[in-house]
Formats: C-alpha cells, structure tokens, sequence
C-alpha cells in the first residue's frame, strides 16, 4: 500500500535536499536507505514496508514516555481541540514554567521557545549583553544548534558529514567563538588568563552527546563553574538533551553545579517542538519586554507542545520509580552489550548514564572529540545495518548517542541484547 522505502527515497530526494529534513537521517555514515516511518508505539517504530523495529532513536531523547504515549496523545487531542495556536499566553505555558522552574533550585525565570536553537542563541545573547564582552567559548564535538557562532568544531550532523563548520558562517562571526577541547580545564584556564576580559560565556553539554555519549571527567565542570566567576564571565549548561531525561531536572541537580543559564528541550515538549531557556531574575530578566535583550517567536508556547511537555514531566513526576528503573535499564544494556563484544572478540567501549549510551568501537571510553575520532566508524557501519536487519533500529552515525525511554523495558532491553548477539556474527558480511 505505502511502497518500499528506496521508493520514498527516491521521491523524496526530488522535492526535499537530500531526502531528508535534517542531515543525520539521510544514512549518509552508515550508507544505505533511511527508513520512512509510519508510526510509532512504545518502544518500536514501523516503516512504509510494516516492518517493526525496537527504536533507540526516539526522537533523539524527546520520547522519554515512548511513542504515543495515551496520557500525552490525550492531552495534545485536548489542546488541538481549543486551538492548535494563539499566539498569545495561556494558562498552560505558565504552569509547565512554573513546573520547570521548581526542578532547578537556581531558576526563578522561564522562556520558552520552538527549539534549541533558539534558547542556546538567546543565551549567549543574554550573556554577552550582561558582560558587555564578545567571546563565547564552547568544546569540539559539543553542538549548540545552527546558530552561526556555533558551527565552529560542531558535534551531531556537522561531525557526521565531516564539515566541523559551515559555509555561509562569516569569518568575523566565527572569530567570537573559541572551540577547546572537552575535558580539558587546563586548557580553560589558558584561555581565560590570555583572554578572560573577553569572555561573554561558557557553554558546554554537561554530558556530550552529540560526539557521541563522552562523559565530563572529574573536576572538569567544576573547573568551569569557577572559573566564569572569577573572571566575570556566565556558564550556560546545554542541558537540551540531558534535561528532565538523566534525572528530575538534569545533570546540574544531579551534581549540584549551579550554571548561570540553563537551556532545556526535548523532554519538556513530550515530542513536540519546545525548548526553553532559564535561569535566575537577574539574568532573564534582560530579555523584553523587561529589558533590552530581544527574542520572540510567534508559535513560542505553543499551546499543544506544552500540554504535551506538561503532561510527559507530571508523569515523570509522579512515578518515583522512573529514573531508577530507567537507569536500571540502561545499565543493564550497557553491560550486556559489552558482554556480548568481549564474547565476540571486538573492541568496543559501551559509555551509558540514565536514558542515554554510546558504543564506541575503540579500547577505551573516549575523553573528548579527537578520541571519539579514533574509533572505527567502518565497524559501527558494519554494526548499525546488522542491527537493522534484526529489527533494531540505531542512531545511524558512530556519533550519536542511543536513547532509551521507560517503554525499553526489561523485555525490551532481552529481545536487543537476543539481536545483538545474532548480530555480531554478521557484522563481517555487511
């Protein structure tokens, strides 16, 4: 009835660049055909052949509940049927704010807007008018989003297709940004003493995962917190990703490091798009129309995404089970997995924290992008379509994290590890 998916390939590719809306969907690093989805339940997706796969995806960590979840597939039919958008505020965006600030002990303001992007820019827009000063610093490997500034050593798509920055980013625009490598605070502190009284901001995933999953080493952000406060300069933690998904909150509540600004997606919008950015009065307060910094957006809000986000964190709410059974889970496949590679003789790193793992197929956990670098992406090629052909369906870049939801459950967790070990056999034949 729906055709293959090389027939939606090919189709799409006439109308839409590269086939696809966003580049790390295209399959260009693993090679072969994407597949087009036609729904998802729970823990499996099917594409346009009926074909179910066990889905790591899940809209790179938005679904932390899985797919069509009832609780929030009714509240979004609720909302949609008042009026899918106003572009005024409603009583709805100001109680999912109030519910995002109460996770954050240092947040007392919240805005909201339509993705990362936008709340990672207006961040360091925020920053750089509070200081008066240019110079933002970020990692290589870590992704901010598309905004110009930070497409310098980018992770995610950029670092898949190999293009670490874009054409179209002006010299002069590049130049305010510093890149530096993660995990590194001696580096840090080089750069603050050459050039501190430049310095706007800091920002930097507390836990990268768009290098992969490279977990901060001991000290690391710390070593951040301290020193944007004696030269002067704001810490944002990108926290879209990690967000409500390692924890109630994020990392930040996790470890007690306090940012300045905090930037929050995918998990709030319960598969819709929302983001946010967040933090103290002194700070936010900046933005109009109560002050001078500038950022709108007409679907910023958005009616349904927030009664989807605001039902997906009452659920997490209200289960005190959920992260330690989603952190039991992920444990249990990350260990399975390495089991199954040192069954099998391949050299793989399996690095995991709630709701999120990578495998790296090199020796030992990298530390920071030139040793994400080093692993074999061939094998992970090799890996990603024997997978596939088991009905599970991975990330399609070595760089990329898996994500887990509290649908993986323990059943789950046993039919991927069945795959996986039937798969590894094959991975020399793909």
């Amino acid at each position: 009835m729906w055709g293959t998916n090389g027939e939606w390939y090919e189709r799409a590719q006439r109308v839409i660049p590269g086939g696809v809306h966003s580049p790390v969907r295209a399959f260009r690093a693993v090679g072969g055909v994407p597949r087009f989805i036609l729904r998802g339940e729970g823990a499996y997706v099917w594409d346009v052949e009926d074909r179910a796969y066990i889905d790591y995806v899940m809209s790179w960590g938005a679904l932390i509940l899985g797919h069509a979840h009832p609780a929030v597939v009714a509240a979004a039919q609720r909302a949609t049927a008042r009026g899918s958008s106003y572009g005024m505020t409603t009583p709805a965006d100001v109680e999912l704010a109030e519910l995002v600030a109460s996770a954050f002990p240092f947040v007392e303001r919240v805005r909201f807007v339509n993705s990362g992007t936008e709340a990672t820019m207006t961040a360091v827009r925020i920053a750089r008018a509070v200081t008066g000063r240019p110079l933002v610093i970020k990692f290589d490997g870590c992704y901010h989003g598309h905004a110009d500034y930070f497409l310098v050593q980018a992770g995610s798509g950029a670092l898949t297709l190999g293009v670490p920055s874009s054409p179209g980013v002006p010299a002069t625009i590049a130049r305010t940004t510093v890149s530096l490598p993660y995990n590194d605070p001696v580096a840090v502190e080089r750069l603050f003493h050459e050039r501190g009284d430049q310095v706007a901001a800091v920002i930097v995933e507390p836990i990268a995962g768009n290098m992969g999953l490279v977990l901060p080493v001991d000290g690391f952000l710390e070593a951040l917190r301290d020193l944007t406060r004696r030269f002067g300069s704001l810490l944002i933690f990108d926290e879209v990703i990690t967000g409500f998904r390692v924890g109630w909150g994020g990392w930040s509540v996790r470890t007690g490091i306090e940012p300045d600004l905090i930037t929050l997606g995918k998990v709030i919008g319960g598969g819709f798009p929302l983001a946010a950015y967040a933090g103290p009065a002194r700070w936010m307060d900046r933005v109009a129309p109560v002050g001078p910094v500038y950022q709108a957006g007409t679907l910023a809000g958005n009616p349904v995404a927030v009664a989807a986000g605001y039902t997906t964190l009452l659920q997490l709410q209200d289960d005190p089970t959920a992260y330690d059974a989603l952190a039991r889970r992920t444990r249990a496949l990350a260990e399975g997995l390495q089991e199954a590679f040192q069954a099998h003789g391949v050299s793989a790193a399996v690095v995991w924290t709630t709701g999120m793992l990578s495998v790296f197929f090199r020796p030992t956990p990298p530390r920071n992008l030139t040793e994400v670098q080093a692993s074999d992406v061939d094998a992970f090629r090799r890996f990603f379509h024997a997978l596939l052909e088991q009905g599970v369906h991975l990330p399609p870049s070595a760089f990329e994290a898996w994500f887990l939801s509290l649908a993986h459950d323990d059943t789950i967790v046993t039919q991927t590890l069945e795959a996986v070990r039937s798969a590894l056999p094959r991975m020399k034949d793909t």
